[in-house]
């Protein structure tokens, strides 16, 4: 399938999706991540679910994090360049949605691509070969294109895979994992 296809397809699938199942599946998701072998690392990148987009919702995931006392790091989108700056959550980091509903930081500490160890990328579907489907904008191609190439991509889906996204283009950076509530895909 083509990606418009597949972002159809899966955006009409979370529509269909209750609050409360979007609530166990992404603590399934969350226990699944506990499974992934990620956690020596420092710095991650996690998104913040755009609750009206019904995307996973990253909250346990963030336990999870705090937790473990990792540094958390969550992005702010610019759609006039189509770039993400990142900033390390902190206990006074003040979260404000923009006018797509991107729950963002106001400000904070600056934190640089070459940091990050993990990065767990929202999708609508991924394939086998873990390419992905996002929404279209190209910010997480742009900003995984600008890390380092030992960091982790790992994808968080509610859907299980594709066999194949036909139309990948040289600029599509693939996922390390993608987890769904029910398997790990490794890459």
């Amino acid at each position: 399938m083509i990606k418009k296809e597949l972002r159809q397809k899966y955006k009409t699938l979370r529509k269909h999706l209750s609050l409360e199942q979007i609530d166990e599946l992404s603590l399934s998701i969350a226990n699944q991540v506990l499974e992934l072998p990620i956690w020596e690392h420092s710095f991650y990148h996690l998104f913040l679910s755009i609750e009206e987009q019904r995307e996973v919702s990253t909250d346990y995931i963030l336990n999870i994090l705090s937790g473990k006392d990792k540094n958390i790091v969550i992005s702010k989108s610019d759609f006039k360049t189509g770039l993400m700056t990142h900033f390390l959550l902190t206990d006074n980091t003040r979260i404000k949605k923009n006018k797509y509903n991107i729950p963002e930081p106001v400000d904070g500490i600056a934190i640089s691509n070459d940091k990050m160890d993990v990065i767990f990328i929202p999708l609508l579907g991924f394939d086998k070969a873990g390419n992905r489907v996002g929404y279209g904008k190209g910010f997480y191609d742009r900003f995984l294109a600008n890390c380092k190439p030992e960091t982790i991509k790992i994808g968080l889906s509610f859907f299980e895979t594709e066999d194949t996204i036909t139309d990948v283009y040289e600029s599509d950076i693939k996922l390390d994992y993608c987890v769904t509530p029910e398997t790990i895909y490794t890459f």
